[in-house]
């Protein structure tokens, strides 16, 4: 009998495997199982192919020596060989027969059986008066539902109120710790480190040294010996007006013998013009074995005028950067602590000059003076939460609310005046703390008279139950609804 051989691969499926066969027009089909490779068909897989090969009116085979086929395909009748030339040789069993099931004959009686079960709708309900009826009935529950909950409304009401205040004398140093309800409240110490540059054009005029002053300078022997003056002795005048020896020189011996050397100013400039008899002191140990003076005028030291700083520019770049540094400074600690803190700005001040440099140096010249500025600045400051603390507690203190009224609110405090420190560093001040009261409302009458009224009916009732310094606002969604809802929890009610 022809047989249609299949050689299934890895990649086959059931879907696969049963279009394969599909194309067989034998009476016989035999799926051969790969040595080497693995096909995922289960049980269930093999009696599918089962049926469709019956359909196709063909007896389907396995070849395979997996165990595990084996046994499935054993369990549905298929048959299975050992290679696909004992399938061909060997006898394959008989099919089994398949028998025809035949359907029972449709019931006759199942619309008397569904008559039976099913009560006869009442003739009102058919008739269209019934249908409009209940059809109207049920429109108006549904309006009923959304009359009492879609509507939502808001309520604000303005209380009569009253405003308690208390005026605080603050102390503030360093040396408190905590907040006390007498005054004292800790102020807490803050440093930043500003540097910045400034310059200064210059128009006035500096004198400045322009050649040194020559003359002779003669000495004097006060012993017996000869004495060596060697260049560069110093002599002085009396207001320390500097000079120097030329050349090296040996002073004859003997009481009162003399000899002139030469000497140049050691500074150049007119200051170094000195009259007669003007030089008279000779430094260092030479001064014990010889005197000196001048006989003749010591002149040619000289000066020019030139563009260049004077100490007061100095002084007025400085103190404009300074105040530039202490701008920048007070910025800086405002940066670092809360936008509500107070900030002491009498306690700024200069905890260090690290740098000051000024381009040109003095006594030289320039057109443009340049200062580099580098300080370090420490202020004081007390933080929002210790001065809440202290109007909460002292308003607290203060006294009793009147009766039938409610706090409202935070309690609100502000400094009367600006702080200011003393020479002892104790910070002083005044701060005003206030609280509005209002007056007691019953939500719960509120929602007993207002509900299921309209808004200019609700204003009318509740200004005359409660003390109301304005006229409620009353504000309804959706905006067309006419009327207050009548659930209290749809009323949501605010006092100001």
């Amino acid at each position: 009998m022809k047989t249609k051989i299949i050689t299934l691969e890895s990649h086959d499926n059931l879907i696969s495997v049963r279009d394969k066969l599909s194309w067989a027009k034998t009476p016989r089909i035999l799926l051969v199982w790969p040595k080497y490779e693995k096909i995922t068909l289960r049980l269930l897989d093999l009696k599918v192919l089962q049926r469709h090969a019956n359909s196709l009116g063909a007896q389907l085979g396995l070849v395979t020596r997996r165990t595990k086929v084996r046994r499935d395909a054993e369990s549905l009748g298929i048959p299975v060989f050992i290679s696909t030339i004992s399938a061909q040789k060997d006898l394959w069993p008989d099919p089994a027969t398949r028998t025809q099931r035949i359907p029972k004959p449709p019931r006759r009686d199942l619309r008397q059986m569904r008559d039976a079960v099913y009560e006869e709708e009442p003739t009102w309900r058919k008739s269209l008066l019934g249908r409009v009826v209940t059809f109207t009935a049920g429109v108006i529950a549904v309006l009923v539902v959304a009359g009492l909950f879609v509507p939502r409304a808001a309520v604000t009401l303005y209380p009569e109120s009253q405003t308690r205040s208390i005026r605080i004398p603050v102390n503030a140093s360093p040396s408190y710790e905590s907040v006390s309800i007498t005054g004292n409240i800790p102020a807490q110490t803050l440093g930043v480190l500003v540097d910045a540059e400034g310059s200064l054009a210059v128009t006035g005029k500096i004198t400045l040294p322009k050649s040194k002053s020559k003359g002779i300078a003669r000495f004097t022997n006060l012993g017996q010996v000869e004495v060596d003056i060697p260049a560069g002795t110093l002599i002085s005048t009396i207001d320390l007006t500097r000079f120097f020896t030329l050349n090296n020189t040996r002073l004859p011996a003997g009481i009162d013998s003399f000899v002139e050397i030469r000497i140049e100013a050691l500074e150049a400039g007119s200051q170094g013009n000195v009259e007669p008899d003007s030089i008279l002191i000779v430094e260092g140990p030479l001064g014990f074995s010889v005197t000196v003076t001048n006989p003749d005028l010591i002149s040619g030291g000289t000066d020019i005028k030139t563009i260049g700083t004077t100490e007061e520019d100095r002084a007025e770049l400085r103190a404009v950067l300074m105040e530039k540094l202490s701008r920048s400074a007070e910025m800086q600690m405002r940066a670092q602590i809360g936008a509500d803190d107070l900030l002491l700005l009498d306690t700024l001040e200069i905890k260090g000059v690290l740098q000051e440099e000024f381009l040109p140096p003095a006594g030289q010249a320039g057109k443009t003076l340049v200062l580099k500025m580098q300080v370090e600045f420490s202020a004081r400051f007390i933080s929002n939460a210790d001065l809440k603390q202290l109007a909460v507690s002292t308003l607290s203190a203060g006294g009793a609310i009147l009766q039938g009224f409610s706090s409202f609110g935070e309690v609100a405090f502000k400094p009367l005046a600006y702080p200011v420190t003393d020479s002892s560093g104790f910070t002083h001040f005044e701060l005003e703390a206030k609280q509005v009261t209002l007056h007691d409302i019953d939500e719960v009458k509120v929602f007993s008279i207002i509900r299921g009224h309209d808004p200019a009916r609700a204003q009318t009732e509740l200004m005359k139950s409660f003390a109301l310094r304005d006229e409620p606002q009353i504000t309804i969604r959706p905006a067309w609804w006419k009327w207050l809802p009548l659930i209290p929890f749809n009323i949501l009610v605010e006092l100001k």
